[in-house]
């Protein structure tokens, strides 16, 4: 009989797991440590610059002095006027697909290609998209309906609107996962005790798929809060005076005050201590936002 070589012989099972253990978690470690290194430059460079005054303060000086209390007060408006438009519709979308149509109609299969197509379009092209459809479309004609000028123009509404577009696809694909989370019994006993379809829906699967609808608000608050080429050309401002009293007025946004304080700035080795300041303060701002809506998350959840 011919010996098997001992070359052609496969790895031992616990020689091939510990090689898949020691990759991934040599992967985990790398994005560990640049995620530290990264927050830590930034708190280093920019960590003495966050002061009171800084936050409360409007910017000066062709924006080389001051501070981003508008930018900072826009920004917040903006992410939860965004999550205001967009979860609503991305969750009643998720409920029909789930719930409603029948997995392999044409219909069905079309929303999802949409969705998946959106997911991998540039960020730029929603911003020309609300340009042409926000602004020039349904902003003029409400203009025209309503014989004013008001939402003919780049405006916080729109560009909210661009940003819940830009973010449907993060929140429909979240809550339908968390749809089909909820096991079919419980639905099924809710028919079996004469409820119907929608009462079934609202009574028994969204309260048990909240949280990951919740799931669903904080990557689209995590995506919207630090965008900015998809509102570059719908409504946020080089620089204000004052915060937005109503929804169609132009504001300042912390992502495209950096981009204007790196790019724009008369001297731009001067804004450079201003540069790691707002950076810091964006992440700070998603951070908190994120951290609210996963403790209200958490909350739901033991309840």
């Amino acid at each position: 009989m011919m010996q098997t070589s001992t070359s052609s012989m496969p790895l031992p099972k616990r020689l091939i797991g510990f090689f898949a253990v020691t990759i991934a978690l040599t992967a985990a470690v790398a994005v560990l440590g640049i995620i530290l290194g990264m927050v830590g430059s930034f708190v280093s460079n920019g960590g003495s610059g966050v002061t009171w005054t800084f936050l409360s303060e409007f910017p000066r000086n062709n924006n080389t002095e001051g501070g981003i209390w508008p930018a900072l007060a826009g920004t917040t408006l903006l992410v939860l006027l965004m999550t205001i438009l967009g979860v609503p519709v991305g969750t009643a979308t998720a409920i029909y697909l789930t719930e409603f149509a029948k997995q392999d109609s044409w219909f069905a299969r079309s929303v999802r290609f949409a969705v998946n197509t959106l997911a991998g379009v540039p960020s730029i092209v929603f911003g020309l998209f609300g340009v042409g459809f926000f602004i020039q479309f349904m902003g003029n004609g409400i203009d025209g309906w309503l014989g004013t000028s008001s939402f003919g123009d780049g405006s916080l509404l729109w560009s909210a609107a661009t940003l819940s577009v830009l973010t449907l696809p993060v929140v429909i694909v979240a809550v339908e996962e968390a749809l089909r989370a909820v096991p079919r019994d419980l639905r099924e006993a809710s028919l079996a005790l004469g409820a119907t379809r929608w009462q079934t829906i609202v009574k028994v699967v969204v309260p048990n798929a909240v949280t990951g609808i919740l799931t669903g608000s904080i990557l689209a608050v995590g995506r919207g809060a630090g965008e900015v080429a998809a509102i570059l050309f719908v409504g946020v401002t080089y620089s204000s005076e004052s915060i937005p009293s109503a929804v169609t007025e132009k504001f300042m946004h912390l992502g495209y005050h950096l981009f204007v304080l790196s790019t724009q700035s008369p001297d731009v080795d001067l804004t450079l201590p201003l540069q790691y300041a707002t950076t810091l303060v964006l992440l700070g701002l998603t951070f908190l936002l994120n951290l609210t809506a996963i403790l209200i998350r958490s909350r739901l959840r033991k309840r």
